[in-house]
């Protein structure tokens, strides 16, 4: 055996031992425990699917105390809750430079199971991409595609790079895969979660089908958009119903913003258009329409 490898073996238990210190057991969160991470002093970020319906959680940290830690807030969108010690705990966290991170980069998901445990699997960042929305209408800053094996209780720990700096918080993808919440997208979670208990995200209040729209249309409308969204429903009492947006109307623009698809809208409804106005563009019976709308919040 080489030492080179032997090198790159021990940088890793390093980098696994480093991040380690930051990283709890929430004993609540499942028959085994999951995992959180101490965020900032006393506040530890969890998973909000493993503690849903819980107000407080037993945390176990890395020097074998146990403490209660109450829910301070809690975001689906994101699946992020934000926990907060009794006791005061330090934390020694430092984060990854995500605009330095690489495809192909060696990244270590880190857990902690009850009784002390650190467990660790590492793989791959095999691929690494823009801004998306989970279908909670939530805008995750990043995504990043891991080749790493999860396992049970991990949801809540830290994705690390191979210097043990925190790329951001794990939780469970479909088909047993592991979904990354960038550090980025926490801390603005964790700043709001902090302020108000939840996250404001903006609201229309429709149901939205993407359509290919009919070339006599695109003749009418002369401004080169081939799709929309078809509305096919209206919740009562929404922005959307306020505005006299009807089943049956196509949304094409939003103040000039082409929507494509439901995404497009999604993306743009961030906290900061609450409370503003909004222009729709609308084919309506085969004819260009506009309106004008308010932008609310999504009720919790």
């Amino acid at each position: 055996m080489t030492d080179t490898f032997i090198d790159f073996s021990n940088a890793l238990a390093d980098a696994v031992e480093r991040a380690g210190h930051a990283v709890v057991s929430v004993l609540e969160g499942g028959r085994r425990g999951v995992s959180g991470t101490l965020w900032r002093d006393s506040l530890v970020v969890a998973t909000e699917h493993t503690i849903r319906g819980q107000q407080e959680v037993t945390i176990e940290l890395p020097d074998g105390r146990s403490l209660p830690a109450a829910v301070v807030g809690r975001d689906p969108g994101t699946d992020i809750a934000l926990l907060r010690a009794t006791e005061p705990v330090a934390s020694a966290i430092e984060f990854a430079d995500a605009t330095r991170l690489r495809v192909g980069q060696f990244v270590l998901a880190i857990g902690r199971r009850p009784n002390q445990c650190v467990v660790a699997s590492h793989g791959i960042l095999s691929a690494l991409g823009g801004a998306w929305r989970t279908g909670h209408g939530a805008r995750i800053d990043h995504s990043f595609r891991l080749d790493l094996l999860p396992y049970t209780g991990f949801s809540g720990g830290p994705l690390v790079d191979a210097g043990g700096r925190v790329i951001g918080v794990n939780t469970s993808g479909p088909r047993r895969t592991v979904l990354t919440v960038p550090a980025s997208t926490v801390n603005s979670v964790v700043e709001q979660l902090i302020a108000k208990g939840r996250v404001a995200r903006g609201y229309l209040g429709v149901a939205l089908q993407p359509v290919n729209l009919p070339p006599a249309i695109l003749a009418q409308t002369g401004t080169g958009i081939k799709r929309g969204l078809l509305v096919v429903m209206v919740e009562p009492g929404s922005p959307a119903e306020a505005a006299g947006i009807t089943i049956g109307d196509v949304v094409v623009a939003l103040d000039d913003k082409p929507l494509a698809n439901p995404g497009d809208l999604q993306l743009a409804l961030d906290p900061e258009r609450i409370g503003q106005p909004a222009r729709l563009r609308l084919i309506r019976g085969g004819k260009p329409h506009e309106l004008t709308l308010i932008v609310r919040e999504r009720a919790e």
